[in-house]
């Protein structure tokens, strides 16, 4: 992930460098109070499933789900 520049709505300056989701911070030049959510939270990067686990993946498989008969 990467880290934002966090800058004051009214005279620009930079108040922070990071991640967030939800912050309220006072800028100390002009003393407005700024108010920032995160617009879209990133998804973290998934591996594979573990052993046993499903990955939420329908099989389009013609042979999907078919048991075979002994006999």
């Amino acid at each position: 992930m990467f880290n934002t520049d966090i800058r004051c709505g009214q005279c620009g300056r930079k108040l922070a460098s990071g991640r967030f989701f939800e912050l309220t911070i006072k800028c100390p030049r002009c003393r407005a109070m700024n108010h920032l959510k995160a617009e879209s939270l990133t998804p973290e990067r998934q591996g594979a499933p573990q052993p046993g686990e499903s990955d939420g993946c329908q099989s389009y498989h013609p042979l999907a789900g078919r048991q075979t008969s002994l006999g």
